[in-house]
């Protein structure tokens, strides 16, 4: 392809990405947005540093060349080269695999393995952010008090968005577990606005190697078949190499529940911009009635916690 039409196509690519997508570093994996294309260079930021960076149209045309005269590897890949290897395989005609940026006449343009869709380039704390308003729109919109009376696309819908809710909190409260604890000295408690947390200690066992604990117990005349019994994984292998059958040395109950196969998260990322346009055009009395509401329900909760 004529250099001038592949920086045609790599400017109509980058502007037609959707907001929020990010490009990453092929092998330091440096995430990486498009800030704006002009007639020399594709200015991008970095989303580890916020540095923002031009790549410049010579510098494409100069790895372009690399690539006419064959494939480039991507283990050796500068860091400077990097950016540039990711954004040239969004253009018509170049591709990449797991070891190799190549020209391919086959190539899609906009599609690249770099590329990362703005619903998977959120942050944990974004997340649970956009899964906790989606949970909350759904919730005051839903017809009725208890989940039975609900259509089943709204009780899947809850369901999904409160297991979703639930983990991502779950792992950002452990994020912040270290850090506190660096904070907290012993007997010592932490206020915040919301609630107080303590360090606790608690133990968990371990037994020691056999031998050990096989010495310890003959050392004080403490029989040895009073510790041994039945080895779980050893009895599974016997189960499964034997005519031996599972209900002959297993108690077996069955526990049926529901669980979440899979998640749309282009739908929710679609569903969250949305919300954000309309709360943007919110004007007037009835943007007045959004702020209000959030006004009210931050009072609400430090009546609450002073209450507490």
């Amino acid at each position: 392809m004529d250099a001038d039409d592949t920086w045609t196509s790599l400017r109509r690519e980058c502007r037609d990405l959707e907001p929020g997508a990010q490009l990453v570093t092929p092998v330091s994996g440096r995430p990486f947005e498009i800030e704006r294309t002009d007639d020399d260079r594709i200015v991008v930021r970095f989303g580890d540093s916020g540095e923002t960076r031009p790549l410049w149209r010579e510098q494409f045309v100069v790895f372009l060349e690399q690539l006419d005269e064959g494939d480039v590897s991507i283990d050796h890949l500068q860091p400077g080269v990097e950016p540039y290897a990711s954004v040239v395989t969004l253009a018509d005609e170049y591709a990449a695999d797991d070891d190799r940026i190549r020209y391919d006449p086959a190539g899609v343009g906009g599609e690249s393995p770099f590329l990362v869709p703005a619903a998977d380039a959120r942050e944990p704390p974004e997340r649970v952010h956009d899964d906790a308003m989606l949970l909350a729109v759904l919730l005051e919109h839903l017809e009725g008090d208890e989940p039975s009376t609900l259509d089943t696309d709204s009780l899947t819908d809850l369901y999904v968005l409160a297991s979703d809710v639930q983990h991502g909190a779950d792992r950002l409260r452990r994020s912040a577990r270290d850090p506190l604890l660096e904070r907290l000295g012993p007997d010592q408690e932490l206020h915040g606005r919301y609630g107080t947390v303590r360090r606790t200690t608690r133990q968990r066992r371990q037994p020691m190697d056999a031998e050990t604990i096989f010495a310890a117990l003959d050392e004080r005349g403490i029989p040895r078949e009073w510790v041994t019994g039945v080895d779980r994984d050893k009895l599974d292998v016997v189960l499964a190499v034997t005519d031996l059958e599972e209900g002959e040395v297993y108690d077996v109950e069955e526990d049926v529940y529901v669980q979440k196969t899979g998640v749309d998260e282009d739908e929710k990322y679609s569903r969250l911009q949305g919300i954000a346009d309309r709360i943007d055009d919110l004007e007037g009395a009835e943007g007045e009635e959004l702020r209000a509401e959030l006004d009210a329900i931050e009072d609400r909760l430090e009546e609450a916690l002073s209450a507490g």
